[in-house]
């Protein structure tokens, strides 16, 4: 057990005896796809096809020279179908299904991205489908809970708990374990017992190899910095696969939510407040207290609102193969605004974390240095928080009218 899905001290698969047999049939199959390069190359062949890639790598001229530091080079994920990078890890995992030979397939999600990607999946595959969402998410991220009950899904609030991501996992894991022989478990990121977390990176390793690609067809030379938002990981890992054998600093960045001293914030790598624990079927950094007890977490983004983060990361920082700060949720609003502003492009409130943390050191390295940032997803599904955390008047009073209208 010890060395199954291990990354250093991290890892493994910590699972109740019924759902062993299950685990073992995924890791053969995964184990099966990987061996297959004509795996690899139907599924680059689909997403091509059906998805938008490769995503290009935008040069951002404006920030650029509003800095005046490092080329700043925006890899973009938010132009993949979906509007997010987790189409990629969905994608992958249906066409494992199809292989399984199952029928139906359920998954978290937080932000909504990953909910809606799995039922996009769903509908292009024909598999039945249940997202399950903490009922505080449904509520801030309406309009992706709307799209994936257009899509035919079945959307289940979770009110138990802090009712955010952590629970909305911990339910999907309990009708999977009511469901084994008919459904799979398309865990969203790269978190969860093995053999998730490689199967996920997997997947989401396109972006990594894509962004290496074309900036060296660019540039013909390799980037100092490549940023990425970290939530459980997987857009994370999927940009730093692509330069992990590179002389290459890669860089994660949590949310810092409204300061690290405040405890309301979702730092695991980078704040005090965390500490080794197994849940969730697997070792990472949990932000725990002394009794193991989940704490609660705060993001402005719904996708890094989460208790635990990828132990490949957690590997990882403490080897010192990648470095993790934090961005402020009031930071991550500046950086939305500004790269809005800069250059016409709306990213996500999560990826507007590594906007956030690269705007405030591209100043300090030099015109010849390239940075790359990962922009994971569109912000579109952000209207109503950003909206709120601009105090826009204008969007108040469409508010208040369709509420009059509603109850007219």
């Amino acid at each position: 057990m010890k060395n199954r899905g291990y990354y250093g001290d991290f890892g493994g698969a910590y699972l109740p005896e019924i759902l062993v047999a299950t685990f073992d049939e995924l890791e053969a199959r995964f184990e099966q796809i990987k061996q297959d390069p004509n795996f690899w190359k139907t599924y680059v062949a689909l997403m091509s096809s059906y998805s938008c890639r490769p995503t290009p790598l935008t040069f951002a001229q404006n920030l650029t020279d509003h800095f005046g530091g490092a080329k700043i080079y925006i890899k973009r994920e938010d132009l993949n179908h979906t509007g997010a990078h987790k189409l990629n890890n969905v994608m992958g995992q249906g066409l494992l299904v199809q292989k399984m030979g199952k029928k139906r397939v359920i998954a978290e999600t937080g932000a909504g991205q990953h909910g809606v990607a799995c039922a996009t999946m769903a509908a292009k595959f024909g598999f039945d489908c249940t997202i399950y969402m903490g009922e505080v998410d449904v509520i801030r991220q309406r309009p992706n809970v709307f799209w994936m009950e257009q899509l035919g899904a079945t959307v289940v609030p979770v009110t138990d708990g802090t009712r955010i991501l952590k629970d909305a996992i911990n339910e999907a894991f309990r009708d999977w374990v009511s469901h084994m022989d008919t459904t799979h478990y398309v865990l969203g990121t790269a978190c969860g017992p093995h053999p998730f977390p490689e199967m996920v990176t997997y997947f989401q390793s396109i972006i990594g190899l894509e962004a290496r690609r074309q900036i060296l067809e660019i540039e013909g030379r390799l980037p100092k910095r490549v940023y990425a938002c970290v939530g459980g990981g997987s857009n994370a890992m999927g940009l730093f696969s692509g330069f992990s054998n590179d002389p290459v600093e890669l860089v994660g960045v949590e949310a810092g939510g409204r300061g690290l001293s405040t405890g309301l914030h979702a730092s695991r790598l980078k704040s005090d407040d965390a500490s080794p624990g197994i849940a969730q079927g697997y070792k990472t950094y949990f932000l725990q207290d002394d009794d193991g007890q989940m704490k609660e977490t705060h993001s402005i983004s719904a996708g890094l609102d989460y208790v635990g983060v990828s132990p490949i990361l957690a590997d990882m920082h403490d080897k010192g193969l990648a470095r993790f700060e934090s961005a402020t949720d009031d930071e991550v609003i500046a950086a939305l605004k500004l790269t809005m502003q800069k250059e016409g492009i709306i990213p996500a409130l999560e990826s507007s974390h590594a906007f956030a943390l690269a705007f405030k050191e591209a100043p300090g390295l030099s015109k010849e240095d390239i940075i790359i940032i990962n922009q994971s997803g569109r912000g579109d599904k952000d209207i109503f928080t950003v909206a709120d955390a601009f105090d826009d008047p204008k969007w108040k009073e469409f508010i208040r009218t369709k509420a009059e209208q509603y109850h007219a």
